[in-house]
């Protein structure tokens, strides 16, 4: 994927849209393709999560195994496709963390993949860049939270 190509897909995503020219230039240096065949998972529940990813093609689900005592399972508490971003958000607190879902390929996918210490990093040096990032993190984490708790109560 071209240069272009991953600066048009960081702007049409739901996390960086809206962020200004300089700003998408300088993360999309952040970037690495990545591609992943149907059934392969992008990362797992429990791993150590360092990394933030943006689907540019495809679709992954997002599981969370669930132990609610004689309810156990996997639940699909999301659907990404183009544009969407998944990850491990704390990389941006500075905090180590673990992932708390599993992202599965539904079909042949390519998704960016940078270090979220780096643009952790990026965000320091840029107040209004960091800013603008927290702002659009603060919405995601919402919708997903919101997502999770309605997949839960249908399992």
């Amino acid at each position: 994927m071209s240069s272009s190509e991953i600066k048009e897909v960081l702007e049409n995503s739901e996390f960086f849209e809206g962020l200004e020219k300089n700003h998408i230039e300088r993360i999309s240096g952040l970037c690495q393709m990545r591609t992943y065949r149907a059934g392969e998972y992008v990362f797992c529940q429990g791993d150590f999560g360092e990394h933030l990813y943006v689907m540019a093609q495809g679709r992954v689900f997002l599981e969370r195994s669930l132990d609610l005592g004689p309810r156990k399972g996997n639940a699909v508490i999301g659907i990404l496709g183009k544009g969407r971003v998944l990850g491990c958000w704390s990389t941006l607190l500075g905090e180590p963390h673990n992932l708390m879902a599993s992202a599965c390929s539904e079909k042949d996918s390519k998704v960016l993949a940078m270090k979220g210490a780096e643009l952790r990093e990026m965000m320091l040096n840029d107040m209004t860049l960091g800013f603008r990032v927290l702002e659009r993190l603060c919405f995601l984490l919402r919708d997903r939270i919101q997502g999770a708790y309605g997949a839960m109560e249908r399992v």
